[in-house]
């Protein structure tokens, strides 16, 4: 299939694999608002920046990379999530921020800006980071109620209709499998399980069912000819070549000089240990062995809050 013709497929399919269910509420609040939510100042000045600039009438990928560019320079750091012993709830800390929570917060911010009316609170932004974190939307206070693999949040976003994993359309992609051990294996790096360790054998079957996903990947060989079809704000997985766990780091692709580039947090100390814009993706995939290849997944926006309707009449 001609290049052309391919992007635009992946565009116009990107949002039609599964029909999209509606956003379920916010889970009820189990923690206290200062133990799961950090860095409000920094919340309040983002938002004011995009109801200044208008974010909101940016396509999603647009309007997330607007986002993770402002969180750039922040210090990375690990385990920010795990804030209790026992009780689950979702978490943003906007100070501080692994691989994962730096593109978590970008893409939850700029959903939060289409899916509600302001004024915004960091309430908002906790609901959206619980739709993207946990096994279909909801937390429900246990720990194996938030999906630990990118490999499921993938899954389990594209069968709501929030997202495409379009891996497996780009050339040169091929169909990977592993036995997934990481948590279980690693558990006493994880507080809930150490504190718990009644949910290390139930994790053990999350893991398992884990295994048996269908997973593709683009080799970094090929990765070169994939950069065309990537665009602003995807969520790229960087696959690793150990036996136990698919993924080893994950970011956001921003169109820069018609190049792919990488958008990160990094533990790397010659990079600062913070979030950066990296180098093409290509280049960052081939700088480290350990690399495999990358998988490519494709958030969307979610069904607007019927708030919107309330807005209208209200003005």
């Amino acid at each position: 299939m001609r290049p052309a013709l391919l992007a635009m497929l992946l565009i116009l399919t990107a949002g039609l694999a599964s029909a999209q269910r509606a956003v379920p509420p916010p889970s009820p609040a189990r923690l206290p608002m200062s133990t799961v939510f950090k860095g409000e100042s920094k919340f309040y000045a983002l938002v004011a920046k995009a109801e200044r600039e208008n974010w909101r009438s940016l396509p999603l990928g647009d309007r997330t990379v607007r986002v993770a560019r402002e969180l750039v320079g922040t210090p990375y750091v690990n385990y920010t999530l795990e804030v209790d012993d026992i009780i689950e709830s979702p978490v943003v800390n906007l100070k501080a921020m692994d691989c994962w929570t730096y593109y978590e917060n970008a893409l939850a911010f700029a959903r939060m800006l289409r899916y509600q009316p302001p004024p915004y609170k960091p309430a908002h932004l906790l609901h959206m980071i619980e739709i993207e974190r946990y096994r279909n939307g909801i937390c429900t206070g246990s720990y194996l109620s938030r999906m630990h693999h990118l490999e499921e949040v993938f899954y389990d976003n594209q069968k709501r209709g929030y997202a495409t994993n379009i891996t497996s359309r780009l050339p040169g992609a091929v169909r990977i499998q592993r036995e997934i051990r990481e948590m279980t294996v690693q558990w006493k790096s994880y507080r809930y399980l150490r504190s718990t360790p009644s949910l290390i054998e139930p994790m053990g079957s999350i893991e398992s069912q884990v295994s048996r996903l269908p997973v593709y990947h683009v080799p970094k060989s090929k990765a070169r000819a994939a950069e065309a079809y990537l665009q602003n704000g995807d969520i790229c997985a960087i696959t690793t070549k150990g036996p136990y766990g698919y993924t080893s780091h994950v970011g956001l692709i921003m169109r820069v000089n018609n190049r792919a580039y990488f958008s990160h947090a990094t533990s790397d100390r010659d990079k600062g240990r913070m979030t950066i814009i990296d180098r093409p993706i290509t280049d960052y995939l081939n700088e480290n062995s350990k690399h495999a290849g990358m998988i490519i997944c494709r958030p969307n926006d979610v069904p607007p809050s019927p708030l919107w309707k309330q807005s209208v009449v209200q003005r």
